[in-house]
């Protein structure tokens, strides 16, 4: 495959940050209330307060994006199929998750989302690693924020069964 040209490139970036973006405006749309539903259910002790999502997400969508482009440009959509599709299909589940919990209010069907959320994660960053490391190494804070949230997807699923059946 021939080089890609700055322009390529910069449209590539802004393509891969684009497709992060909706998948954050996807899943914001089911928690347009999420402020005050948060506020009202049960939560642990060692819960973040509520705005503290918003500026976490924006950073990680960031961090996504530019690791999927990292990826993209080693040679392109076909030379990165798998990473990029199992890139795809953990953002398909991330938004998903805002529906479940958020949105629809089923506190186990997020809880299984979120694992399965969490082990694409996981086979994303190791199948970019592979490609290109330093996008790997992008996904980490992603799966690490993941994995405080199952936590507390679980614990306030628990604390709350009568909101959260």
């Amino acid at each position: 495959m021939a080089p890609l040209t700055k322009q390529k490139q910069i449209i590539g970036l802004a393509g891969w940050l684009l497709v992060s973006f909706v998948t954050a405006a996807i899943g914001g749309a089911a928690s347009v209330r999420a402020a005050p539903f948060y506020a009202q259910i049960v939560r642990p002790d060692w819960a973040p307060p509520g705005y503290l999502f918003g500026p976490v997400w924006t950073v990680l969508y960031a961090l996504m994006g530019v690791a999927a482009w990292l990826v993209w440009r080693v040679g392109g959509f076909r030379a990165a199929k798998t990473a990029l599709l199992l890139f795809l299909v953990q953002l398909a589940l991330n938004a998903l998750w805002s529906w479940l919990f958020f949105g629809w209010h089923r506190g186990g069907l997020a809880f299984a989302d979120i694992l399965v959320l969490w082990t694409l994660i996981a086979a994303t960053l190791v199948a970019f690693w592979r490609i290109r490391p330093l996008a790997g190494a992008l996904l980490i804070p992603y799966l690490l924020w993941v994995s405080f949230a199952c936590a507390l997807n679980y614990s306030v699923w628990q604390l709350n069964p009568e909101v959260l059946g």
